[in-house]
């Protein structure tokens, strides 16, 4: 018996979804989350398409780094201009998290 080949043999071609290859996965996965007594529309974003720009994430106010997979959240009944740029651990902590102490440079840590 002969060893089981994974590779098609012919010279078949995947075949492109209609539109120039701009399917769902282009943008990442889309769902609505409740939140703060208010719906979001949330998008995972892979490392591949964000690409070219950083983003400040309101989480924990560090940046996101180009490149780097992340959260975008905006929401349900926002514009474009309400998107927010996450790090996708600091959004599954958002409930978590209290309110942002400002802290001053010299001010210990703990």
């Amino acid at each position: 018996m002969s060893p089981r080949r994974n590779r098609p043999r012919g010279g078949e071609k995947p075949s492109e979804p209609v539109g120039g290859g701009g399917g769902p996965d282009r943008f990442g996965l889309q769902a609505t989350e409740s939140w703060q007594g208010e719906e979001w529309s949330v998008r995972m974003v892979s490392g591949a398409s964000a690409q070219g720009k950083r983003y400040r994430c309101p989480g924990c106010d560090q940046e996101i780094p180009s490149g780097v997979p992340h959260v975008v959240a905006w929401p349900e009944y926002g514009g474009v201009d309400d998107r927010r740029h996450w790090h996708k651990a600091c959004w599954n902590a958002k409930d978590r998290r209290t309110s942002r102490v400002q802290r001053s440079r010299n001010a210990p840590r703990y």
